[in-house]
């Protein structure tokens, strides 16, 4: 299950919602909603994630921070170095080697560092 999905089976049940119900607000089939939850089919698109903020009742920084949340939650990540140096080629093939090998407490502690990583730059 991806971040993404977690918290949005978190937001359901807190708001005694079924599956089939908030499909049907949403417009989609409840077995799209279980993929979406279990992480087997991608992030949902900008107009699917406002309504589900609409639906939940998210305003400012809880639609933000879920939305955020969705955009680190993709399960099938491609990465394009074609256009980046060598040194990043390397990295980027040594990270994917080496990610599915290591502990829960080792991907957190990567996460960590590069999320602060990317706040600077952004």
């Amino acid at each position: 299950m991806t971040p993404f999905g977690q918290k949005l089976r978190d937001l359901r049940q807190q708001n005694n919602m079924t599956m089939s119900a908030m499909a049907e607000y949403l417009g989609v089939s409840s077995a799209y909603l279980s993929q979406v939850e279990h992480g087997k089919r991608g992030v949902p698109g900008v107009i699917m994630m406002d309504q589900i903020c609409a639906l939940f009742g998210l305003i400012w920084e809880d639609a933000e921070a879920l939305k955020a949340l969705a955009q680190l939650s993709n399960p099938r990540i491609v990465i394009d170095t074609g256009d980046l140096g060598q040194d990043a080629m390397i990295a980027a093939n040594l990270f994917a080697q080496l990610l599915p090998k290591v502990s829960e407490e080792e991907a957190k502690t990567m996460a960590e560092w590069l999320k602060t990583r990317n706040d600077q730059l952004s």
